[in-house]
Formats: C-alpha cells, sequence, structure tokens
C-alpha cells in the first residue's frame, strides 16, 4: 500500500505542470489584469445590455478574467468568426457567471446558470464548461450569475445585436 506522501508528491507535480502549461498558453494580451474592449449593445428579449466584446482571440483568452461582479445589464459578448460547439474558460474569474450560447440568427443553443470560477491550480487547464447540447454557437454571452432566472431567459429567448 502506497503511503500518503507517495501519493500526494505525485498529485501536487501534476497540478503544478498543469497550471504552469495554463498559464504559459495564454496569449500575452490576456495577462494583463487590465484590457480594453469595445462596447456595444445587445438585446435578449426585452433586456437591453451595454456588453464587452470579445471578437480576438487575445480579448477572448482575456474575457472576464480579473473584473469585479457586474450589474445585470452588463455583460461580456463573445463573437465569432463562424458557428462551432464552444468551451468558455472560467480562469481566473472573481464571481459566478450565467453562459448563454447563441447560433448565428441569435437563438439560444444552450444555457448554463450559476457556473462558479476556477478555485485551484488544478482547475487551471479543466475549468471550462461548453454548450451541452453539442448545437453549435457564434456568440456566447456571460452575465452575473442570476440574470437567466431574473429575467426568465430560456430556450426562446432571442439576441438581437444593436450594435457591436
Amino acid at each position: 500500500m502506497a503511503s500518503r506522501k507517495q501519493v500526494l508528491i505525485p498529485i501536487a507535480i501534476a497540478a503544478f505542470v498543469i497550471g504552469a502549461v495554463g498559464i504559459m498558453t495564454i496569449p500575452k494580451d490576456a495577462k494583463l489584469q487590465s484590457a480594453e474592449f469595445p462596447i456595444g449593445t445587445v438585446k435578449v428579449d426585452d433586456v437591453v445590455l451595454a456588453v464587452q466584446i470579445a471578437d480576438t482571440d487575445p480579448r477572448r483568452a482575456r474575457g472576464l478574467m480579473f473584473q469585479e461582479m457586474l450589474p445585470y445589464n452588463q455583460g461580456m459578448l463573445f463573437v465569432f468568426e463562424d458557428s462551432a460547439i464552444r468551451s468558455m474558460w472560467m480562469l481566473n474569474m472573481q464571481f459566478a457567471l450565467d453562459l448563454i450560447w447563441f447560433d448565428s440568427s441569435g437563438n439560444v443553443v444552450h444555457i448554463e446558470k450559476d457556473v462558479p470560477p476556477c478555485k485551484s491550480a488544478l482547475e487551471t487547464a479543466t475549468c471550462t464548461v461548453q454548450n451541452g447540447n453539442d448545437q453549435p454557437a457564434k456568440y456566447v454571452l456571460e452575465v452575473t450569475a442570476g440574470f437567466v432566472d431574473k429575467f426568465n431567459i430560456n430556450e426562446n429567448s432571442k439576441l438581437e445585436i444593436i450594435s457591436i
């Protein structure tokens, strides 16, 4: 039978390696604690939101890292060139989120509510959430946890892009 030390040392080494690899693979622009994002306006059903636009790889990698809680009238819209299965990385998040995936027509394809931030180095490489029903998405909207329930957002909701 392996001793506690024989079990914990390999686990600690693996956690360190995974964390180091995760940090090294973040694009240089994403490592900054402050980043500039263009601001746009979207509407989900009747709710108008001011959104930060994440429309480049460095902006998408940076996302809402290090930001404080967002009010319910703000969010971040991830804009992709094409529709595909999208995974969202919760690295360095400070608060829980609701995530809504939309197809190219603005129809909801998946909703994840109250997604917690990563809390440990081991989670750095694995702390992702994906649109669970495997329908392609062109947009992902991140908003403060509770938004979906507060505004009754559901699979029949629609995203309207006012300006991005």
